[in-house]
């Protein structure tokens, strides 16, 4: 093999490498921008949110794991964080 057949090769492979990084860079991009930001209510805030819930049911619907949350701080005294999508989602399959 001749060095400028090597050359071309390599030539090639790099342009090649190049268009897979510009292609993954892209998907990156969009998938970026698909993201949504997630909000989280208090307990207070879900009980607000939909008329007649109790901060007791929000409260149940935790420990039963029924609705997804954080639990912001440490242990068990942490400020709990409900996903509204994930709140609604849980009550309007209920109904």
């Amino acid at each position: 093999m001749t060095r400028k057949t090597k050359q071309e090769l390599i030539a090639q492979i790099v342009a090649m490498l190049n268009a897979v990084i510009e292609v993954e860079n892209e998907q990156q991009i969009t998938e970026q921008k698909s993201f949504a930001p997630v909000e989280m209510l208090t307990v207070k805030e879900c009980t607000e949110a939909v008329k007649g819930l109790s901060e007791h049911t929000v409260r149940q619907l935790v420990a039963q794991e029924k609705i997804p949350f954080i639990r912001t701080g440490q242990g068990k005294r942490g400020k709990i964080l409900v996903s509204r999508a994930g709140l609604l989602e849980y009550l309007g399959g209920i109904a």
